[in-house]
């Protein structure tokens, strides 16, 4: 699996009442997610809220959940920007704190033809000696990073897996079909997972594993040991929960089940709003479905 393994999930960044990032609940919000069942964990990504953090924030968390960890998950800093030389400056500087891969997302807005996208990462592979992640999500960016460029991305030593959040099993299958046999593609979206790993995915990057990452592991591990019934009856089981963590935009409502089922966690930072009541109730009856798998 590689240095990342076959379970990350992507981490909110809390948030205390005045706003402010609120480190100590980072920290125990890592071991907690280390201590049921995660092989990594993924900071500053979509989920975390990275287009609202500044470069100090995004550090501070890098070096709080290494130190929470250690050597128990791989931490990987989501590092991607719009900008290249942003993006390999927060790559440096996370290398140094001791994080163990990085994540570069699509660059978004100005959207960049193939060519662009392909020296963009392989700039950003070249900057430090981690393991890359490249994210592929077009419906945040709005750019899709095609199965051939992405074949070419993977000949790059340091470019080693893929976050796959296009939407689309039939790109997936041609990306599988186009890229090493060692290259590692995750899921990007908790109910693709399964459908995925039967193309030769290898894990997700999950939001649920907030809340399910057990029983998320138990379905990729049922898998792997060719227990596909097993597997699907947990797909099909956390199924409920998937969809109730995407009603409203992410992670507005990872946010709000986790203030009613864990610790206080904070609200989302502006332009993202509160959950409704409506959707935290579907987070939270989703979570007690998941309980009973």
């Amino acid at each position: 699996m590689g240095p990342f393994g076959q379970l990350l999930t992507a981490m909110i960044t809390p948030f205390a009442a005045d706003g402010s990032v609120d480190y100590d609940r980072m920290a125990r919000l890592a071991i907690h997610l280390v201590d049921n069942g995660h092989d990594g964990l993924l900071v500053t990504g979509t989920t975390g809220e990275s287009p609202t953090l500044t470069d100090r924030e995004k550090l501070a968390l890098y070096s709080t959940v290494v130190e929470a960890v250690g050597s128990k998950a791989a931490v990987v800093a989501g590092t991607g920007t719009y900008d290249t030389h942003h993006s390999i400056e927060l790559s440096v500087r996370a290398a140094e704190l001791g994080v163990d891969g990085l994540m570069a997302v699509t660059p978004y807005y100005s959207r960049p033809p193939q060519a662009g996208l392909l020296a963009h990462f392989i700039a950003i592979a070249d900057s430090t000696d981690l393991p890359l992640i490249v994210y592929n999500i077009p419906g945040r960016t709005a750019t899709l990073i095609e199965a051939d460029t992405l074949a070419e991305m993977a000949a790059h030593p340091n470019i080693v897996a893929t976050k796959d959040a296009v939407g689309d099993l039939g790109y997936t299958k041609a990306s599988l079909e186009l890229v090493p046999e060692d290259f590692l593609v995750y899921s990007g979206d908790d109910s693709a997972t399964l459908p995925m790993l039967e193309l030769g995915g290898v894990g997700v990057i999950s939001v649920a594993g907030h809340f399910a990452g057990r029983q998320i592991k138990r379905m990729v591990e049922a898998h792997g040991r060719g227990d596909t019934v097993e597997a699907w009856r947990l797909h099909d089981g956390l199924m409920p929960l998937f969809d109730a963590c995407f009603v409203e935009p992410n992670p507005m409502p990872t946010k709000a089940g986790l203030n009613a089922l864990w610790e206080p966690v904070g609200d989302p930072r502006l332009p993202l709003v509160p959950a409704s009541v409506d959707t935290c109730d579907a987070v939270v009856a989703g979570v007690g479905l998941a309980q009973r798998l």
